[in-house]
């Protein structure tokens, strides 16, 4: 088994780059290295600069590199297609001039990836993990995402970046009728799929089930835990949003959560899985402060279940 845990800013409340209490990105990348990381996520745009001299003294410091970047945004809009264009040209012109990661016997495709997350719509923020709630987009809105994310794949393979389409609680690419569509209507050549078993969870599927269903088009991995309790309380109340869900502790340290982590370590054995997996823990920044001693716990108990760093 070849597989190496990484880490990502969101694990110290980082998602919104404009959230004013957000930690400074040095202290992420510090701590990152003090939880054994050598790789991490860039996070979303706009958090670490977009500076080569800058970024690439601070990862060597940390003895740390960038195991991909990430398009969080909306990708449905007209509006906003050429603002994440923009970020993609920024994002690639920046981790395509870092030291890359070596690649594994059996991984598709060498890192960085670009991670790409539909986000930014209330109907669907309110109504994350509730599928029968949920609206669904127009067959109008949906070719037109289909089409975004296209142009998003193939912007980020002019520089050389695989990008990997991620599923997402709280956005337009969510539910299981969702991610069915997205393989369907997006070739493999096009992008590949970076499946997370917190937001599989969330969403109502289950993450064993759902990793062997697409291992042929899965290129990246995501893990997160899901405290049970905190998360049925949260889901059926739609006065709040996904993120503030997160705040309140429905994502937890893996290993205390109600996630089967035997069971997923079993089936990315099962499929041959190589590559690198990103840990997360969304929470509110406010609470960072806690992050490295989870982060720590996180690491911890894969590393005793066989993972390595």
């Amino acid at each position: 088994m070849g597989m190496n845990i990484c880490g990502a800013p969101c694990c110290w409340g980082v998602d919104d780059p404009k959230n004013p209490y957000l930690p400074p990105w040095t202290r992420v990348l510090e701590e990152a290295h003090l939880a054994g990381y050598r790789a991490i996520e860039l996070g979303p745009y706009g958090y670490l600069p977009i500076d080569v001299d800058v970024v690439s003294k601070e990862l060597e410091k940390n003895d740390l590199a960038i195991v991909a970047g990430t398009i969080f945004d909306d990708l449905v809009s007209e509006e906003n297609y050429e603002n994440v264009l923009k970020a993609v040209d920024d994002i690639c012109s920046l981790i395509t001039k870092l030291p890359p990661l070596p690649v594994h016997e059996g991984q598709h495709f060498p890192t960085p990836y670009m991670t790409v997350m539909d986000w930014g719509h209330d109907e669907r923020d309110f109504n994350a993990g509730n599928s029968e709630k949920a609206p669904r987009l127009n067959d109008e809105d949906w070719a037109r995402l289909i089409r975004h994310l296209k142009g998003i794949c193939e912007r980020s393979a002019s520089y050389g970046v695989r990008s990997v389409i991620h599923p997402h609680a709280g956005g337009y690419i969510e539910f299981a009728d969702e991610i069915e569509k997205i393989v369907e209507e997006i070739p493999y050549e096009i992008a590949g799929l970076c499946l997370d078993t917190g937001h599989l969870y969330y969403s109502g599927m289950d993450p064993v089930e759902y990793l062997r269903k697409y291992q042929k088009v899965l290129d990246y991995v995501h893990f997160k835990d899901v405290n049970k309790a905190v998360f049925e309380e949260v889901v059926k109340d739609d006065t709040i949003r996904f993120f503030e869900g997160c705040g309140k502790g429905a994502m937890c340290p893996i290993g205390t959560g109600d996630l089967d982590y035997p069971g997923i370590k079993a089936v990315l054995e099962e499929i041959g899985y190589n590559g690198y997996i990103t840990i997360e823990q969304e929470r509110d920044p406010r609470n960072s402060d806690t992050s490295l001693r989870d982060v720590k716990a996180s690491v911890t108990y894969l590393k005793s279940v066989g993972y390595e760093i």
